[in-house]
């Protein structure tokens, strides 16, 4: 029998692809560009990101997927329809092609970027004790799921000595709503042998004020979790400046 299913709410690289940006000529590079593009990979290396807006770190990312071609116009583009840097990045495939210049080289590349700083930020919490790497484990949350534009819900367990075992997507969504089965989320413990739980998901409208949805279903977790002896730790909301942490505000 199917079990009944709760949920979380809110209150080939080539030079030129065909459907990318068309390239301005197609022997040299125009010497404005090479400089322009000198001068940023310049300031990069002497200052990092920090010494870049938005815009210009994008551009760094585009220059592989559009050689000869000036692309602040469509990192500016890029930055005006998504917010930043990490909303571009975070941005589905099909609504970056809506961006005029956008095809399947820049997404790829775009891509390929966020998937290392999912790795990257993934790599400094995994089997790592959280009491010591908590700030980080919540920047891998953020970086992750803060500019998801659908709701996606993630079960982090850890064994007896609080070090992170497993992180699991558990189940996606809507803008607004998840489905999550608690028997699911238990079962998966048991199989890891995890000691306690962390859950962890998003809200798309960038606030992460928990909705009564929310807490029931939290609830539900944390008493089909204590049944098998699984302490529920916490319950993390992320939003897109800030995050909501249900031992920290009471609701656990």
């Amino acid at each position: 029998m199917t079990q009944p299913a709760f949920s979380f709410g809110e209150q080939t690289l080539r030079l030129f692809d065909l459907d990318e940006a068309t390239p301005v000529g197609v022997g040299k590079q125009p010497s404005y560009i090479k400089d322009h593009r000198r001068r940023l990979r310049d300031r990069f290396m002497a200052g990092g990101a920090a010494a870049m807006p938005d815009y210009e770190l994008l551009e760094l990312v585009l220059f592989r997927a559009i050689p000869r071609q000036d692309v602040k116009p469509l990192a500016r583009a890029l930055i005006d329809r998504f917010g930043d840097f990490n909303g571009v990045l975070s941005a589905p495939a099909a609504r970056l092609l809506e961006i005029s210049g956008v095809g399947e080289t820049v997404v790829q590349e775009l891509k390929i970027v966020e998937a290392a700083a999912h790795r990257l930020s993934r790599a400094r919490v995994m089997h790592r004790p959280l009491i010591s790497s908590w700030d980080a484990l919540l920047d891998y949350c953020r970086t992750t799921m803060a500019h998801r534009e659908t709701e996606q819900f993630r079960v982090l367990y850890l064994d007896r000595k609080n070090v992170l075992i497993g992180d699991e997507e558990q189940a996606r969504g809507t803008v607004n709503h998840v489905p999550v089965y608690p028997r699911e989320v238990v079962k998966r413990a048991l199989e890891l042998n995890a000691s306690a739980l962390i859950l962890v998901h998003n809200h798309p409208s960038g606030d992460p004020t928990p909705s009564q949805e929310d807490i029931t279903m939290t609830a539900r977790i944390r008493d089909a979790a204590e049944a098998m002896d699984i302490a529920l730790h916490d319950h993390l909301i992320i939003g897109r400046e800030r995050e909501v942490s249900f031992r920290s505000d009471g609701f656990l």
